[in-house]
């Protein structure tokens, strides 16, 4: 069998993994706080004829080698955690992390996830919850049935004014944590990471302080995914899976006309 035939069906192969990372991107061009990925991708592994440097004579060398490639492959998907463009709402509990940082929610068995999205909520006792499933931001904060109104800092103080009273009470801290390796973070959809090997453990702090995010108040981080450059990936793929489809082809017009020759 002809080995361009397996070495154009690895590009198929690669670059439809391609794509599907691309269109992912652009599925989520509206999604608050998530991060673009890119494919990675190597080569595969060489079949060796004649190895570089190898002699040639008792007194020369071979200046380059004979070596056949088998193909590409992708290997991975990286996150891009560039910070994502500012969209100011009214809301006072839209929250964004300006600079390294996540915030942090409690999953129904216990465990912990970490989230760029600061679309928080209330549940029916006043608990500041993810929107889409009512997961507990950490550390847990109640807000009182006659707050009038709240107010978080910079630095994640959370004060609230009760009605009648001018006076304000701080109730509470948001934390934010980081990792060392952020790209080595897996993602569990719903706008979430959780914590991995790679990734290391993460190093929980005060907004603002050790090179941390700042926490803006009725803001909210948009998705990083620029949709232009998204588009040129895109149509990039789509003309290196045309190639690939081409070499395969190729060798089928050539196998077709030797069978018919011989």
């Amino acid at each position: 069998m002809n080995p361009a035939l397996w070495i154009g069906k690895t590009g198929l192969d690669a670059q439809q993994t391609n794509i599907a990372v691309t269109s992912n991107n652009l599925a989520n061009a509206s999604t608050v706080g998530y991060k673009k990925s890119r494919a990675i991708f190597e080569d595969l592994l060489y079949q060796n004829i004649n190895q570089p440097g190898g002699r040639s004579s008792a007194d020369t060398e071979l200046p380059s080698g004979l070596m056949l490639g088998a193909g590409a492959k992708v290997v991975a998907t990286q996150k891009s955690f560039s910070q994502g463009n500012v969209q100011t709402t009214d809301n006072s509990l839209d929250l964004m992390i300006n600079g390294r940082g996540f915030f942090e929610v409690q999953l129904p068995d216990g465990s912990s996830a970490y989230s760029r999205n600061g679309q928080f909520t209330l549940n029916d006792e006043g608990t500041i919850v993810t929107p889409g499933n009512g997961y507990p931001l950490q550390p847990e904060i109640q807000i009182p049935e006659n707050a009038q109104s709240v107010t978080i800092g910079e630095d994640g103080q959370v004060s609230i004014q009760l009605k009648g009273d001018g006076q304000s009470q701080v109730i509470g801290q948001i934390n934010i944590s980081d990792f060392v390796n952020a790209s080595g973070l897996q993602p569990m959809g719903e706008n979430m990471f959780l914590e991995t090997q790679s990734s290391g453990a993460p190093i929980e702090g005060t907004a603002g302080a050790d090179g941390l995010g700042v926490i803006k108040q009725g803001m909210l981080e948009v998705s990083n995914v620029n949709v232009t450059e998204e588009l040129v990936n895109l149509i990039q793929a789509q003309r290196v899976y045309e190639m690939n489809s081409k070499v395969i082809s190729a060798v089928d017009s050539m196998m077709s006309y030797l069978t018919q020759r011989l």
